[in-house]
């Protein structure tokens, strides 16, 4: 009778070990299916009458949310004119720049529009279409310690933002500048007033816009490293929605819609301070 008890133990005990194996397993499964996603076809955007666009909420002027709770901005204008030829509503959804590429792995958004500037990692990732804009690094700081040079800036506090350009550019070239890491723009920006680093760097365009509304700051740097354009981007292989955003930058060029976009949203910001001609990419072409 013992040998027949402890017997019937090891069998539950068994049951029971594999039975959380499996579990485990499920699980792991789970877990790794939950960290990507199956992006939607332009067919299924349209069936469901609404298409998501991932923005920032917090770059002023290219994407942020207004004092009425509404988004705003280069990018979303652009955005709303995506939305209105497809014939379908849009939802913006915040992204902060490290996030942009898991957006899109994960299927969270179907665009992403948050001055994503194209380079070479990050092309492995996600597809990126035609641009409609170029941009370069910028350096913003206080006019009492003007910094005008990258030289100036080894064994100085330099703020950037994680998953930028900023960041990839100042670890590799100048391995001797501190940079202090923050998620979002605000919090970047926050820092710089706080004076808990000695500067700012992220894309020219926007450093440029922020310095004309923050007296006492100053872009000393306006442009750092190679010219680089930015583009709209879907997951990686979504070949229908790419080559659909390729006509359609190729159609506004036509119309220079971008030179629109840029006299609503940018010029009431940036004023005489800058040229559009050096901002603005009609109908995907770089000239």
């Amino acid at each position: 009778m013992k040998k027949i008890i402890s017997l019937l133990l090891l069998l539950v005990l068994a049951t029971t070990l594999l039975a959380g194996c499996k579990s485990n397993a499920d699980k792991k499964e789970a877990d790794t299916s939950a960290s990507a996603g199956t992006a939607r076809t332009l067919d299924d955007i349209r069936k469901s009458g609404k298409i998501v666009i991932g923005v920032f909420s917090d770059k002023k002027p290219f994407g942020y949310v207004d004092e009425k709770g509404e988004y705003q901005g280069y990018d979303v204008y652009f955005g709303n004119r995506i939305a209105k030829d497809l014939g379908v509503d849009v939802e913006y959804v915040s992204v902060e720049a490290a996030s942009r590429v898991e957006y899109l792995v994960t299927a969270k958004v179907d665009i992403i529009l948050a001055n994503f500037t194209v380079t070479p990692d990050r092309a492995e990732k996600v597809d990126f279409a035609l641009p409609y804009m170029k941009v370069a690094l910028g350096v913003v700081s206080p006019d009492s310690a003007l910094i005008t040079s990258a030289d100036q800036l080894k064994g100085k506090t330099l703020i950037v933002n994680k998953g930028t350009t900023a960041e990839t550019y100042f670890t590799e070239k100048y391995p001797d500048v501190k940079l202090l890491k923050f998620d979002q723009y605000s919090e970047a920006y926050s820092a710089l007033l706080d004076g808990r680093g000695d500067a700012f760097s992220t894309d020219n365009t926007e450093v440029l816009a922020w310095a004309i509304e923050n007296k006492g700051y100053t872009v000393g740097i306006e442009s750092l490293g190679n010219l680089d354009t930015i583009a709209p981007a879907v997951q990686k292989g979504n070949t229908e929605l790419l080559n659909w955003l390729n006509e359609e930058l190729k159609t506004l060029g036509k119309e220079e819609f971008f030179h629109k976009d840029y006299d609503e949203t940018l010029a009431p910001v940036y004023g005489d301070a800058a040229n559009p001609e050096n901002l603005v990419v009609e109908g995907g072409e770089v000239k």
